[in-house]
């Protein structure tokens, strides 16, 4: 076995340098579904296409249910900063999050699985498009493809400077947040300065705005929740000394639970409206929900423990705030979403940074993480 892991290690490194080269963002990943798909050919697959530049392999096995495992494979807008022989060809694009290693991972334990007969249970093997958006796990769900193989249960990594190199993290119930965007628009009444009366000043109502935002959590909501309101960004103003007639506010949302999150965005209307009767200014909200909560589910927690415990660094992390479109495939079937650390001296750079990178040998960890949990759910 480890002989053949070693061999798989070779692969997947020179998979990932190609895909490297290559990154392409959400929908538009025609090179990199290309080279997935030569691939996937030269290890005896068909590979399917799938919602617009994804695909899938099904792998039929001997019993009706089946297990699936997801990679993602876009990249980001981001210049890449890394002097390396494999570095970006398509300026201002970067495979910053760690995307290409996914994928061959996958492709690896494509080709692992390559060397068996029928597997004991289906195997699904999905490569995602669109992870950093729109968000292509969702018209992956809902093509029915899991109705179709039968798929009980859909586990998924991502690589996490975070920890170090190697280590598995993983929690039961919510690892993820669920988030959304927020966009204002304060409209006033521009004046004079020196006259501010005669005006309806948007940058004072939008100072009042992120105060009053920043209150919900603790206030309207319990301080235990986990939950964060930020303002990330404002524009306003054209002179010194004139009064602001337009402001505009960015922001984001991010919690655990789908009643908190009502609960927030609830609030935020409520304080919109309470600012326009208190200062006579319109208040434009464009509040776009984004991706629900990564929510591990409990029994299958104890599976992929139990598949690994002893054979990996295992650590049970604490909750992220950050955000994954992974969490539509939980909607429709239970699934395991974990972190595999790549952080050493030198590869520190933290993910969606123009100097993020790792070192290949945690591709063989994650490869080892997927047979594991396969032998654990019985499907080899």
């Amino acid at each position: 076995m480890n002989l053949d892991l070693n061999n798989l290690q070779i692969e997947m490194t020179y998979c990932r340098r190609e895909l490297h080269k290559i990154p392409e963002t959400g929908f538009k990943e025609f090179k990199t579904l290309s080279f997935l798909e030569s691939k996937l050919k030269e290890y005896g697959y068909e590979p399917v296409k799938i919602a617009e530049t994804g695909l899938y392999v099904y792998i039929d096995g001997e019993q009706e249910d089946g297990v699936a495992f997801r990679a993602d494979m876009d990249a980001l807008e981001i210049e890449e900063k890394n002097d390396v022989s494999y570095s970006s060809e398509h300026k201002g694009r970067m495979h910053a999050c760690g995307h290409d290693g996914h994928m061959s991972i996958l492709l690896g334990f494509a080709k692992y699985l390559s060397t068996f007969g029928k597997p004991k249970k289906g195997i699904l093997l999905v490569f995602q498009p669109a992870e950093e958006g729109p968000g292509g796990a969702k018209d992956i769900v809902e093509t029915g493809i899991f109705e179709k193989y039968n798929i009980k249960a859909i586990f998924g990594l991502h690589l996490f400077p975070n920890l170090d190199q190697g280590t598995i993290g993983c929690k039961r119930g919510p690892l993820m947040a669920k988030t959304a965007e927020l966009d204002f628009k304060v409209i006033g009444k521009s004046a004079h300065g020196a006259m501010p009366h005669t005006g309806i000043d948007a940058i004072y109502v939008a100072s009042k705005l992120v105060e009053a935002y920043q209150g919900i959590i603790g206030r309207s909501l319990s301080p235990v929740e986990g939950s964060v309101i930020t303002i990330g960004k404002i524009r306003g103003g054209d002179v010194r000394n004139i009064i602001a007639q337009d402001v505009i506010l960015e922001g984001t949302v991010r919690t655990f639970s789908n009643e908190v999150y009502n609960t927030i965005i609830k609030r935020i209307k409520d304080i919109n409206r309470g600012m326009e009767l208190a200062y006579g200014v319109e208040i434009k909200e464009d509040i776009r929900p984004l991706y629900p909560p990564v929510v591990n589910d409990g029994k299958l927690y104890e599976h992929f423990k139990a598949a690994i415990e002893g054979k990996s660094n295992f650590i049970e992390m604490e909750p992220l705030m950050l955000a994954e479109d992974f969490s539509y495939y939980q909607e429709a079937v239970p699934g395991i979403f974990f972190m595999l650390g790549t952080r050493t001296d030198e590869f520190c750079y933290p993910l969606h940074n123009s100097r993020f990178n790792f070192d290949e040998v945690v591709l063989k960890e994650g490869l080892k993480v997927f047979i594991e949990v396969s032998k654990e759910m019985g499907a080899i």
